[in-house]
């Protein structure tokens, strides 16, 4: 029996074939394709898409004997969607990403509709210009025939339209529109009417790994093939790695990276809603889930590499002139905020900035203070995060690009002072949309014992803090950045917004 997971990411498309115990037999890998539009907004070609995924997983299938395949389960990014024609099944709109920030007076409009603390209790999430409803309400202003037999689908969702003729979605995507009840899993009827829009434009909501259907004969797949949304991307990623209990976090580091928590079923509160986190459901049924996130955190990365020459640093150079720097901090303060803020301080318009530099810094020094500061963020959100935790936080377990880089996991485990553990999974996101697929066709009883098969924990890397410098880093972190940031945040408030 073997079974394919597919992820759509931000920055790459990955198919992979996996046995029934969940080791990856092969990998199909290929970049996201990206559009621009000269007024600056970004976007998928959803034909382009499902081109590129058709070719993959016709590549993938090859490689299993006929019959072999069971199941695809699809996971993504969460807030990338798009609307799609009801009757026809043709893609009304382009596919915008989550991070397209077209939706801003759409943010507005909304934040001013809304009781925001009324919404949180019901939705889990604050306002945001990333939300699936925001991205429907600027489609709506464009043109509102768009909305006329249209339903919402995010990008998994799609997918799985292109390859069953079914519309369905999962509670964790479901959670991420600012549509959607987590407390009562259904849509917001009374809140959608607000904006003049139905429940029905949007998908059935079954649980993650759920068959949604078969794939369609005409497509020229093997018959019988289930297919399955397994929802967002880190929630999957998440249950690959074990890290599906309370007290355990997962780090998920890449171009943007994410904290991610497991909880208890309970009703949101005060203390959850002035934790500024994100909650919603898990793909774990019964567990919800707290969220945390940097918009640039390798993104700052980027950033800086190609700022540095004529040509990007290659990951070798930084990585030597990263070692050449020692567990002693630069003393200088960055603020990540190259797209805004999310938890504690939640802010789309505040702008990063670099404090303490001096004429001796050099590019080693640029190079770690860039890492230093998406750690002390990540360890804010940490913070916050102990304040609703069950059990408190007792253990990292990261995944992702950044883990590659030892410098910066031997700061991050410094400045939250807890080791970090990084398990023998190169592909977290395709390995859990499997493990759902397989608990949905009953492989697996369910979460735990899908779990238990993987042997992780013996195999895994612990990353240690440097214990001479702990004290120094807390220092900068409680007396520099967190003091520092309501003067810059006040200042980008008022002066600074040009």
């Amino acid at each position: 029996m073997k079974l394919i997971g597919i992820d759509i990411g931000t920055t790459h498309c990955k198919v992979g074939l996996f046995d029934a115990k969940g080791r990856m037999l092969c990998l199909e890998k290929e970049a996201t394709i990206t559009h621009q539009s000269n007024d600056g907004r970004f976007a998928y070609d959803p034909e382009e898409l499902w081109q590129q995924f058709a070719g993959m997983l016709k590549r993938i299938i090859t490689r299993a004997a006929p019959g072999e395949v069971q199941a695809i389960a699809i996971a993504s990014m969460a807030e990338a969607g798009l609307l799609v024609d009801k009757r026809t099944g043709k893609a009304k709109t382009e596919i915008v990403p989550w991070y397209d920030q077209r939706t801003m007076e759409q943010y507005e409009w909304i934040c001013q509709e809304g009781d925001e603390r009324t919404l949180f209790s019901r939705t889990g999430l604050y306002p945001s210009y990333k939300h699936g409803l925001a991205k429907i309400l600027w489609f709506k202003e464009q043109d509102p025939a768009l909305l006329h037999d249209g339903i919402w689908l995010s990008t998994a969702d799609y997918l799985a339209y292109r390859l069953t003729g079914q519309f369905g979605t999962d509670h964790t995507l479901a959670a991420r529109t600012y549509a959607y009840r987590i407390d009562q899993k259904k849509w917001d009827e009374e809140w959608l009417a607000v904006f003049g829009l139905k429940p029905d434009l949007f998908p059935p909501v079954k649980a993650g790994g759920s068959p949604l259907g078969e794939v369609r004969s005409e497509l020229g797949f093997p018959p019988g093939i289930k297919v399955s949304v397994t929802g967002h991307d880190h929630l999957c990623a998440a249950l690959a790695v074990g890290a599906i209990k309370p007290g355990v976090v997962f780090d998920s580091i890449g171009t943007a990276e994410s904290l991610i928590g497991t909880l208890d079923h309970r009703v949101l509160g005060e203390k959850e809603y002035n934790s500024r986190l994100s909650f919603g459901c898990h793909v774990v049924p019964g567990k919800m889930v707290w969220i945390g996130g940097l918009s640039a955190a390798g993104g700052s990365l980027e950033w800086l590499r190609k700022q540095l020459g004529d040509e990007p640093l290659s990951y070798q150079e930084i990585e030597t002139l990263l070692a050449s720097t020692g567990p002693k901090p630069t003393g200088i303060i960055y603020y990540p905020y190259l797209s805004g803020s999310g938890a504690p301080l939640r802010d789309p318009k505040v702008r990063g900035a670099l404090i303490g530099l001096r004429a001796e810094h050099g590019k080693a020094d640029l190079l770690k203070a860039i890492l230093e500061g998406t750690a002390y963020e990540m360890e804010a959100i940490r913070r916050a995060a102990a304040q609703v935790a069950d059990n408190g936080i007792e253990q990292f377990v990261a995944v992702g690009g950044g883990t590659r880089n030892q410098t910066w996991m031997r700061i991050k485990a410094t400045v939250s002072d807890c080791a970090i553990l990084i398990p023998p999974v190169e592909e977290a996101t395709l390995l859990g949309a499997v493990l759902l697929a397989a608990i949905g066709t009953g492989i697996y009883r369910n979460a735990e014992e899908a779990v238990a098969s993987l042997d992780l924990t013996a195999k895994s890397q612990v990353i240690t803090p440097w214990a001479e410098t702990k004290a120094r880093y807390r220092q900068i972190f409680e007396e520099g950045y967190l003091k520092l940031q309501h003067p810059i945040r006040k200042y980008f408030q008022t002066a600074g917004q040009e």
